[in-house]
C-alpha cells in the first residue's frame, strides 16, 4: 500500500500516544471540513483520505475492544458524513468538538 505518511506508517505512528494520534487525525479532519466549507472538494477529499489513512494506522495499533470499537465507529461516521447519506446526523461542529478534546489532551501532555 502506498502511504502518504511514509514515516508514520513505517513505525513512528505506533510510538505516539493515543491522544496524539487522534489529535493528528483531527487536524486532517479539520482540513477536510475547511476545504468543504470553501467549496474546494479536491482539497477536502485529499485531507479526508489522509485522515482515513491515519485512522487505519490507529486501528492497526489499537489495543482493547472498547478502543477498537470507538475507532471503528468514528471511522464509519466520518465516511458517512463526507461520502454517505449522513445517517448519523453528524455536523461540522460535532466533528470539530469531538477532535478538539484530543488536541487539548495532546498539548497538555507535552
Amino acid at each position: 500500500m502506498n502511504y502518504r505518511h511514509q514515516s508514520l506508517a513505517a513505525g513512528r505512528w505506533n510510538q505516539m500516544m493515543f491522544v496524539e494520534q487522534m489529535a493528528n487525525i483531527g487536524s486532517e479532519v479539520e482540513r477536510a471540513l475547511n476545504g468543504r466549507a470553501k467549496k474546494n472538494e479536491g482539497s477536502s477529499q485529499k485531507a479526508f483520505e489522509r485522515a482515513l489513512e491515519l485512522m487505519d494506522l490507529t486501528l492497526g495499533s489499537a489495543s482493547g475492544f472498547a478502543r477498537l470499537k470507538e475507532l471503528a465507529r468514528v471511522r464509519e461516521a466520518l465516511v458517512d458524513y463526507f461520502f454517505g447519506t449522513n445517517q448519523f446526523r453528524s455536523t461540522e461542529e460535532s466533528w470539530r468538538k469531538y477532535f478538539l478534546h484530543f488536541n487539548f489532551a495532546a498539548r497538555r501532555n507535552r
